[in-house]
């Protein structure tokens, strides 16, 4: 298969799949490094790949920086300092360099957890910047805003889902809005209501577009639920709620500090939906039933899982999802049944990346610097572990028969050195 470009986090479509072939499942610090480039500091962001640019943030002591690298060489092109105030958010593995930038091949978007938004083009040179929080409404949230925003056609969407930590009745919780990707003009902006209270309002999920070929929405995920949205109006299609318990689909009890850090992910007529800590996880089937409140809508429910990954997005292919959870093991389930093909351990350490899938191999990340890469199937086979000994929370991406893999300390591209 032809050489594929990344644009975006999660991928050219969005699912965390890449159809080149030949990436290599063995690595290490002396074996099939093509480069390695220094980074200035901290970074949860995915790195994105057009042609020979790759594009990456990070943080630079107080500095929040986008760096673009030649992808063939690793070589520096240049570093634009967009913004200040660095959080730490989490003991030194949060940082405010978390969403992923996004580009079309001319112009290049990157967000900060700040609420900074800019616009580059190819060279560096600065087309529009703005603060969300001084446009949409001061930012409220824990751990900064790590909603990464989706790029489709001429558009962005951002997703910003936050609000004050008190035990209230304030239904409006965050926004969604519509961007020009040109000029940065807001083209719609809609209030998202929902029940939430507490820390449950805080949402640090990304949106996505549901594509299938005859339905096209926009996925939001926060506050207790999940919503689909019309791309022309913003205005909400349908609604997955009672995620947080106790209710029908979570019988647990309720929990104040419910906050959705995984992202939905979606595929062969089914979206799933990871809640986090002791919530479960949803398969919602698309069709054309799916409108209105679909909360108790019992065959809209593909299945329910008691169990959630908390961090790292679900990854579906070829009829089974993969759920890896933040200890590593990994849970593989049939899409249309629900039922259990395997839950295994890959590696003992935290995982926050999101799983890869190429060429038959699923890759996953862990926060010490172990790459597992596992055989994808219903047999669970570990391939291969490659130990980079460097933190990763920033999820691996192929591009140009290339695996990419950013750690705090370096950006890494490997390929077959060897074929």
């Amino acid at each position: 298969m032809h050489a594929e470009n990344w644009p975006q986090w999660r991928g050219p479509r969005s699912n965390g799949i890449s159809v080149e072939e030949g990436i290599p499942v063995r690595w290490s610090k002396s074996h099939n490094i093509a480069w390695r480039s220094p980074m200035p500091g901290q970074g949860g962001a995915t790195p994105v790949v057009w042609d020979d640019r790759l594009f990456v943030t990070s943080a630079d002591g107080d500095d929040l920086v986008l760096i673009c690298l030649d992808s063939r060489t690793g070589d520096r092109r240049w570093v634009r300092r967009v913004t200040t105030g660095n959080q730490d958010a989490r003991a030194g593995e949060g940082n405010s360099a978390s969403p992923s930038p996004s580009t079309d091949g001319q112009l290049v978007w990157v967000f900060f957890s700040n609420g900074v938004l800019a616009c580059y083009d190819n060279d560096g040179r600065e087309q529009w910047k703005f603060d969300v929080g001084q446009r949409f409404g001061k930012l409220d949230i824990q751990f900064g805003m790590t909603s990464t925003p989706v790029l489709d056609g001429d558009f962005l969407y951002l997703q910003l889902i936050h609000g004050p930590m008190k035990m209230d009745d304030d239904r409006r919780t965050g926004k969604v809005i519509k961007l020009d990707k040109r000029t940065g003009r807001t083209v719609w902006e809609v209030d998202r209501p929902t029940e939430a209270v507490f820390e449950c309002k805080h949402s640090y999920a990304s949106p996505f577009i549901y594509d299938d070929g005859q339905r096209r929405f926009l996925i939001v995920h926060g506050a207790d639920c999940t919503t689909g949205h019309d791309l022309e109006t913003g205005g909400e299609l349908w609604r997955m709620g009672q995620l947080n318990g106790p209710s029908d689909i979570n019988p647990g009890r309720f929990d104040p500090t419910f906050r959705f850090v995984a992202s939905p992910a979606f595929g062969e007529g089914t979206i799933v939906i990871p809640t986090c800590k002791g919530g479960p996880t949803v398969a919602l089937e698309v069709n054309d039933a799916l409108r209105g409140d679909v909360s108790n809508v019992a065959q809209l429910h593909r299945w329910i899982l008691p169990r959630t990954p908390d961090v790292s997005i679900p990854l579906i292919a070829e009829g089974l999802v993969y759920l890896l959870h933040k200890d590593g093991k990994l849970q593989c389930i049939d899409l249309d049944s629900g039922q259990e093909v395997y839950f295994e351990r890959t590696h003992t350490a935290q995982h926050r990346a999101s799983p890869l899938l190429a060429d038959g191999h699923i890759y996953l990340c862990a926060r010490d610097g172990m790459c597992t890469v596992v055989r994808a199937g219903r047999e669970f086979q570990i391939v291969a572990r490659n130990d980079l000994g460097e933190p990763i929370t920033a999820s691996p991406i192929v591009a140009g028969g290339t695996l990419f893999i950013r750690t705090y300390d370096a950006v890494y591209a490997i390929r077959d050195l060897n074929p």
